[in-house]
């Protein structure tokens, strides 16, 4: 019985070091578990500084790209520069386009920093062609739009627009504010 007491007393020891084992081992998995939860956490917050400094980066453009308009259009010789489209427009033409670029790069940008929807921006641009100049606009514009990176947000809402004008021409009611329906992302 002496050797079956020893068994039984070594069985014991062995358990119980292989439960310490087991519990140091789920200790430091905890440890590690919580590590990367600490990491994600920090990555989560590096994302949205990111973010926020990509918003805030397009608000400066934004606001340059509009004082550089503002300038071509109050000052005809500055607004040469900026003649780019496929016709020849007068200087007055060319103020009118400048100013439904501006428009439309509002909404672009409105759009990217998530102040609207990809159907609100549809439906401000649906909107919007109801106005020939701005059609005039856009087709004067083509070859530029052209040149963008399939990829990039804008040339995608680009491709978009330009869907919709053609829906807008084939459409055969007046009631232009039904026409299209934009694609889903």
């Amino acid at each position: 019985m002496a050797t079956q007491k020893s068994g039984i007393q070594g069985l014991g020891s062995a358990a119980l070091a292989g439960v310490g084992l087991l519990a140091g081992a789920v200790a430091a998995m905890a440890a590690q578990r919580r590590r990367i939860d600490s990491l994600r956490i920090r990555l989560d917050h590096l994302e949205q500084a990111a973010q926020t400094q990509r918003h805030a980066d397009l608000a400066t453009q934004q606001r340059l790209h509009w004082e550089l308009l503002s300038k071509a259009i109050d000052h005809p010789d500055l607004a040469e520069v900026l003649d780019v489209f496929e016709v020849q427009v007068s200087p007055q033409q060319l103020r009118q386009f400048l100013f439904a670029n501006a428009l439309y790069t509002n909404q672009v940008f409105a759009y990217r920093v998530g102040n609207i929807s990809r159907e609100e921006f549809f439906g401000f641009m649906r909107g919007l062609f109801q106005n020939p100049i701005v059609r005039e606009y856009w087709y004067a514009g083509r070859h530029q739009r052209a040149t963008m990176a399939d990829e990039s947000d804008e040339a995608r809402l680009g491709r978009l627009v330009d869907d919709l004008l053609r829906q807008l021409e084939e459409a055969d009611i007046d009631e232009w504010w039904v026409v299209g329906e934009p694609p889903t992302e």
